[in-house]
């Protein structure tokens, strides 16, 4: 399989060069140079991952992710890179918070960013339950995760409390899996680290504070009163037991 990956960046250099770099491990590439024709695009033919720079005109990259999550559906959930500006934590939180699933910085590797969409993809197969990491046997549904209120369905990275819709990105639904795998067991942020970024890549542990938020801020979007997920300060996160 031949996954898709949209490039958004409006230095026409970096698209090429980009493109050029992972047509060359395989993937087949889309380019665009402004955020409102990748939009448009992307509504009848979502990519399998996306790369957005923040800062473009028209439509910058915080936008387009903005509205491509609220799509829904296959491009609701893609994962996205953002490219943003050296040294520059506002945009990386910003991104985080807004559903970006990882960031890199501008100037950047090729092959660091290479790393990063494999990772992506593989966490985005594992968590639907698709390709090499679905199951040992191809025919075998991966079990539900059920703890009353929440339903997790990994094969098809659904999740459910009481009943509604949760949209998760795949980062986020591989740090809710691990915490509701084992109520009442605290996992260090470091240890939800290994489980969400399984590569070799840098990662601040901050950057854990920041999915849990989000996954608390649309928990509460169908629950008000949510608070499953507990806070120990100084040792981590738990799954609250029922």
């Amino acid at each position: 399989m031949s996954y898709v990956i949209a490039l958004v960046d409006d230095d026409r250099n970096i698209l090429t060069s980009v493109s050029i770099a992972l047509q060359a491990e395989g993937f087949l590439t889309r380019v665009y140079t402004d955020g409102q024709t990748a939009l448009k695009a992307f509504i009848d033919n979502p990519p399998d991952l996306g790369v957005f720079d923040i800062k473009m005109p028209q439509m910058d990259g915080m936008e387009l992710l903005r509205r491509v999550r609220e799509m829904g559906g296959p491009a609701g959930t893609m994962p996205v890179i953002f490219l943003t500006s050296k040294d520059d934590e506002l945009d990386e939180a910003l991104g985080l918070a807004m559903g970006a699933d990882d960031y890199i910085s501008k100037p950047f590797s090729q092959r660091l960013l290479i790393a990063r969409i494999r990772a992506l993809l593989r966490r985005q197969d594992l968590a639907r339950g698709t390709g090499a990491a679905a199951t040992d046997n191809g025919d075998e549904e991966l079990p539900l995760i059920d703890r009353g209120r929440l339903v997790m369905d990994p094969a098809r990275h659904k999740v459910l409390w009481d009943r509604k819709d949760v949209t998760l990105t795949v980062t986020e639904f591989l740090i809710l899996e691990a915490l509701a795998q084992r109520p009442g067991v605290v996992k260090s942020r470091n240890q939800l680290l290994d489980i969400a970024y399984q590569d070799d890549v840098y990662v601040d542990d901050r950057t854990i504070d920041s999915h849990i938020k989000r996954i608390r801020r649309k928990f509460r979007g169908v629950d008000p009163e949510f608070d499953a997920i507990e806070t120990l300060y100084g040792v981590g996160y738990r799954f609250g037991e029922e």
